[in-house]
């Protein structure tokens, strides 16, 4: 069922409720189109845009043919309302259409629907049948893609077919043409909407041409689809016939239009071309001599065919092109070319091609004997020729030579045609790489002759065709993509103005999205694909190690794109040789993204069934970014679940077309043409990068149920000005860590968290109910479409909830005061998870938290543990089948009572530190104006984020201006962050003549404090475990001489097989402070006496996953520190392990020893030495 909306006065048939971002976008369509103004429109992936697109577009076209009918109603009744309620102007004000009225439904604008490729007009057109509309389409394709003529399609090139093709039609010797003129009125094809593999289809069963009938249906259409390259190519919209005026251009995933607008208007012309001409011309001159040696007799194989297709031209004209081709190639050999190549400007042109005689008096003579002669050396049976490069000097004249100026305005039109483009004359350095044709003669031909120069004729401005299809009188222009941003650097080079413009935001909420800059490996070596970096062998080791550590914590599929092929290959080269391969393969196999086409649908298909494969952990792809996998391809779900990007993509520095580009954006940036904004060369460049790398961020989440990890592996992302290069929907959440150990944790509590609030669920599944909601959901092939959701009773909302209170006991406060308060639901329950970690570990939470906090922790008392105890009755009801949940909460409800107990004795300090700076804040807020609060506030924050000082000193000077406001100057000293203070104590006596109060100790770091005043502790635990391990070697069997009777331990023995408790405890910190050395492993020892005091099992975790993960070595110290958690969290530990190790790790409670520690342990330590190391740790840990 169909949801209907009225935006701007448009009735908009939709296949759902659709999402604000949807409105917002759909409105903005619907802008451009109403008041003719060209928009540039971001709308990350997987929030519908193409449907979004369709159906808006073609509601208006609806109301523009509504508003027809009335004028028309009007004019018949001469005034009068035909509703008495509802008067004809009411009907939309698209009828008048500006100045001039629209009476005609042959005025109603078309839509030219244009993609990058077929692959995505296949799934435009996928889209627009699930939508309520049925226009007339038509889609545009090559002859290529088209012809289903056997003999056309035996032709080798492109030229061959198009030549063959029209020889066969204007001799009217093929059969499916023939067709066409009957079949296009077929009611089946009008009527229905297909893309190219349809029309296939329809014309092979049909026997009638696919080709010529999409040309015959483009007549009627109401929306025609076709590649851009067809829209932005003037020869291409020539040859297709495409009318422009009045027609809507919406060119969809445009993130391509620059480049393809430049190469549409580009060329270059390699000596290997001009031979082949030369060569071809050459053979139809000797055929030609012959044929007027014999005369004119008939050869025996007469047909209509060889009657039609005879060459109509003078020998001597034949003669002319051959020796304009030798001058063309003798003009472009003349000179001396360096290696760097020699650069002119664009109108040069004109002058070296004058030398071999191309002029605008003559090019219309030569364009078509070039053509003639094409047509017929491509019609010859049994001739084996290349015209490639006749075709190709064919599209350089139609090019170069423009318009049709008077001899007058001829020199002001060759400015204007080159204005945006450079001529570059190079070596060709592939000469003897270069693939030849099967054209025998063409290869003597050219092996014979010397190196030779290439043309190079380079457009560097894509508004170059952006003002042609202006030019041609379009209603208006709309570029929509997922990554565009940012915008306006991307609409500053198009050249033509965008009114209406819009960033949209994504439909996902931020529990489901992860991102991470990781500027250090495991190894703490900085990662960077920078030129004088990337090949050296620790970055290569730091990064493999990354991409190692990843692919453990990211479930299914992981994608891992580098800027380049060359850069991928030589990476795992190195991974192979060192180990790094195999680790990753071990745990996903590896898929790599082949550099030719031909075996990339094999990698990919490959890639797919590992990840579907419910026996492995997934798979890790292999990709360069501006790739294929970067490009067209859908990775949703467990397709791809987290993205890693190796590096920043630039463009190849030393790229002669590179270099040109920066040099002609610099040239007209500094002349500063009014109304026009250019980049500059080193913004362009930077831009082309973080395009790139957008586009690969969005193969992860590509629809609203979707989620997933970006992890950019590049110190260069660091920056402020990197980040703001990103998509809008992703800034948000872009996140910096201190240590790789950080955001190991963090990412495996993120897909803990997502994967159990959604689990994915296969569609189809068997046994499932159900809802009866109508969701989007985005199809493998990238299509958006109502599908309804399914739920059972083992994912419906309770238990989503349930296992995430029982897996994260911090969130139950809020989860349970949500459930009563009728909040928002499951949507919102990350909010505690998403609170930056790693601001709290790099430094300890202070009172700058209580700015944001607020009043937001009031009412987390004893109505929180009410509401608790609620929710768990609701949750235990729901789910009374499941007891290891219900374990899981019975531990929680004992955390809660052991928080709630620690408050009294251990908090009231930090209680009373945020009192204080609640009542600072409100003293302030009395002494000064409104404006000037504010501002301190603001600096307040900004300095929680960006630990600048100088900003927050800067921005505090209004309180040293009067002397009554000096004490709260003062007062700020406790915001300001401990490696701060001395200084800040300083600038307050100098300002105020009196200082804070500073004391040596306040510079220390709280964890700091912590850690010494935990260090004795831990020595006299050491001191403890060597004393025991001392009188462990003196047992009592020793004592007894063997007897038992008087062992401690005689009544009761000990385990098989498992060394005693204490003395394994000793034997792990030993190995603690051996892997993290004296100045971490006090880190560790802290966590632990400090989980023994609060049971905060979070605060353990988030220490201990950042120590012992740094390196892979340690991953067996995180397994065995399972024998310091509590049974109440061991289930949480457990599974906490299984995501990290990727694997079923071992019971975290049954510690590991070494054969030398079984035979230390053979004997029982004495029972008070053995008390003496429990003591440290809670009773609850005992089993």
């Amino acid at each position: 069922m169909m949801h209907s909306l009225t935006l701007n006065g448009v009735k908009i048939n939709f296949p759902f409720p659709p999402y604000d971002c949807q409105k917002d976008y759909m409105s903005k369509v619907v802008e451009c189109l109403q008041k003719k103004e060209n928009g540039v429109l971001e709308s990350p992936t997987g929030t519908g845009k193409t449907l979004c697109l369709l159906c808006a577009t073609l509601a208006w076209r609806d109301n523009f043919k509504d508003t027809i009918s009335a004028r028309k109603i009007a004019e018949k009744l001469g005034g009068e309302e035909m509703f008495t309620n509802t008067p004809l102007a009411s009907w939309g004000t698209a009828a008048t259409d500006g100045e001039t009225p629209t009476t005609y439904y042959t005025d109603v604008p078309k839509i030219i629907y244009a993609s990058r490729t077929h692959s995505q007009l296949a799934q435009v057109i996928n889209e627009l049948k699930s939508t309520a509309y049925r226009p007339k389409v038509c889609v545009l394709g090559s002859r290529e893609q088209l012809c289903i003529n056997p003999e056309v399609m035996r032709q080798e090139s492109n030229h061959a077919k198009v030549h063959m093709c029209r020889g066969k039609v204007s001799n009217r010797s093929c059969v499916f043409y023939n067709n066409v003129e009957e079949k296009s009125t077929d009611k089946d094809l009008v009527n229905t909407i297909l893309d190219v593999e349809d029309l296939v289809k329809f014309g092979s069963k049909q026997r009638v041409c696919p080709y010529y009938l999409s040309r015959s249906l483009k007549q009627q259409a109401d929306v025609i689809f076709m590649p851009y390259n067809y829209l932005l190519d003037p020869k291409s919209r020539r040859a297709h016939n495409i009318e422009l005026k009045g027609a809507v251009v919406i060119f969809d995933e445009a993130h391509n239009v620059e480049k393809t607008c430049e190469e549409s208007t580009s060329f270059d012309l390699s000596p290997y071309d001009v031979a082949s001409a030369i060569t071809a011309v050459d053979r139809l001159l000797s055929e030609q001599a012959k044929e007027a040696g014999r005369g004119d007799s008939v050869s025996e194989d007469f047909n209509v065919e060889s009657l039609n297709s005879g060459l109509k031209m003078e020998i001597t004209t034949i003669a002319k092109i051959k020796q304009i081709l030798l001058d063309l190639e003798a003009a472009i050999d003349s000179y001396d070319v360096p290696d760097k190549g020699i650069t002119k400007p664009g109108i040069f042109i004109y002058e070296l091609l004058e030398r071999a005689h191309l002029t605008y008096s003559s090019k219309t003579a030569v364009y078509e004997a070039l053509e003639q002669i094409s047509g017929y050396l491509a019609g010859q049976q049994g001739i084996f020729l290349n015209i490639t490069g006749l075709q190709k000097l064919s599209d350089i004249i139609q090019l170069v030579f423009l318009g049709e100026p008077t001899e007058k305005d001829k020199q002001l039109m060759m400015q204007a045609n080159t204005a945006h483009f450079k001529v570059h004359i190079h070596q060709d350095k592939s000469y003897h790489n270069k693939k030849q044709s099967t054209d025998v003669w063409a290869a003597a031909s050219a092996s014979s002759k010397k190196q030779g120069n290439i043309l190079s004729y380079w457009c560097f401005s894509p508004g170059y065709s952006m003002q042609d299809l202006v030019n041609q009188g379009v209603r208006c222009i709309i570029l929509t993509s997922g990554t565009l941003s940012p915008l306006s650097s991307f609409t500053s080079e198009m050249r033509i103005s965008f009114p209406v413009s819009l960033e949209n935001s994504h439909v996902i909420e931020r529990d489901q999205i992860f991102v991470s800059v990781i500027d250090r490996g495991p190894d703490g070596v900085h990662l960077s694909s920078a030129f004088d970096r990337r090949f050296v062998p620790e970055n290569m080791t730091s990064l493999g190690n990354t991409v190692a550590n990843l692919s453990r914590v990211v479930p299914h599929g992981l994608l891992v794109f580098f800027p380049s092929f060359s850069l991928m290959e030589k990476n795992l080269e190195f991974w192979r040789a060192n180990g790094h391969a195999d680790r990753i393969e071990n745990v996903k196999p590896m898929f790599v993204e082949p550099k030719g086409k031909g075996t990339f649908n094999e990698v990919i298909d490959g890639y797919y069934n590992k990840v579907n494969d419910s026996a492995s952990k997934g798979g890790t792809f292999f990709a360069v970014c501006r790739g294929k996998a970067s490009e067209g391809l859908d990775f949703a779900d467990t397709y791809g679940r987290g993205v890693i990007i190796t590096g920043l993509p630039f463009p190849p520095r030393m790229d002669p077309r590179v270099i040109l580009k920066m040099q002609f954006l610099d040239e007209m940036s500094r002349k500063k043409v009014p109304g026009i904004t250019y980049l500059s060369g080193q913004q362009w460049y930077k831009q082309q990068a973080y395009r790139a790398v957008n586009q690969a961020i969005g193969r992860v989440i590509r629809h609203k149920e979707d989620y997933g990890a970006i992890f950019l592996c590049d110190q260069r992302f660091k920056s402020a000005d990197a980040r703001a290069q990103l998509p809008s929907w992703v800034r948000p959440y872009v996140r910096h860590y201190d240590g790789f150990g950080n955001i190991v944790r963090d990412v495996s509590q993120f897909f803990r968290v997502a994967q159990k609030m959604r689990p994915f669920v296969p569609k189809n599944a068997p046994g499932e109910s159900r809802r009866n909601e109508c969701l989007p959901v985005t199809l493998p092939s990238g299509s958006t479409s109502c599908s309804t959701s399914y739920s059972s009773s083992q994912s419906s909302p309770a238990q989503k909830a349930k296992a995430l209170d029982a897996h994260l006991p911090s969130l139950k406060r809020r989860r349970l005061n949500e459930a009563i308060g009728g909040g928002r639901g499951m949507a919102k329950i990350c909010i505690e998870y998403e609170s930056e970690v790693q601001e709290s570990q790099r430094r300890p939470a202070n009172l700058l938290d209580a700015l944001e906090r607020g009043d937001h922790c009031n009412g987390e008392g004893d109505n929180a543990l009410v509401g608790e105890e609620r929710a768990n009755r609701l949750s235990t009801l729901s789910l009374r089948h499941d007891k290891r949940m219900e374990d899981e909460l019975r531990g929680g409800k004992r955390k809660i009572k052991l928080v709630q107990e620690q408050k009294t004795s251990e908090e009231p300090s930090q209680e009373s530190k945020a009192s204080r700076a609640k009542n600072f804040l409100a003293e302030m807020k009395k002494s000064l104006s409104q404006v000037n609060f504010e501002r301190i506030v603001q600096a307040l924050q900004v300095y929680k984020k960006t630990d600048n000082l100088d900003v927050l000193l800067t921005e505090t000077t209004v309180l040293t201006e009067y002397a009554n406001t000096h004490s709260l100057l003062r007062g700020l000293y406790q915001f300001v962050r401990p490696h701060h203070k001395k200084r800040f104590d300083e600038k307050c006596l100098e300002l105020t003549g009196q200082g804070c109060g500073y004391k040596p100790d306040h510079s220390l770091d709280k964890d700091v404090k912590k850690a010494l005043m935990v260090q004795s502790a831990t020595d006299r635990l050491a001191a403890v475990s060597q004393s025991l391990s001392t009188t462990s070697q003196l047992s009592t069997q020793q004592l007894n001489k063997g007897g038992a009777h008087l062992s401690h331990q005689g009544l009761r023995e000990a385990p098989t097989g498992s060394a005693p408790k204490a003395e394994v405890h000793a034997a792990f910190l030993n190995d603690v402070k051996k892997a993290l050395g004296a100045e971490k492993s006090p880190q560790l020892f802290q966590a632990i006496h400090s989980y023994k005091k609060t049971d905060s099992y979070e605060n353990l975790v988030t220490t201990v996953v950042s120590l012992l993960t740094e390196r892979d070595e340690d991953f067996n110290l995180l397994v065995r520190f399972g024998m310091f958690i509590r049974p109440h969290h061991k289930t949480q530990y457990k599974e906490m392990l299984d995501a990290l190790i990727g694997q079923t790790a071992p019971d975290a409670s049954v510690p590991v020893v070494s054969q030398d520690q079984q035979r230390c342990a053979s004997s029982s330590p004495p029972l008070k030495a053995q008390s003496k190391i429990s003591s440290f740790f809670s009773s609850s840990q005992r089993k």
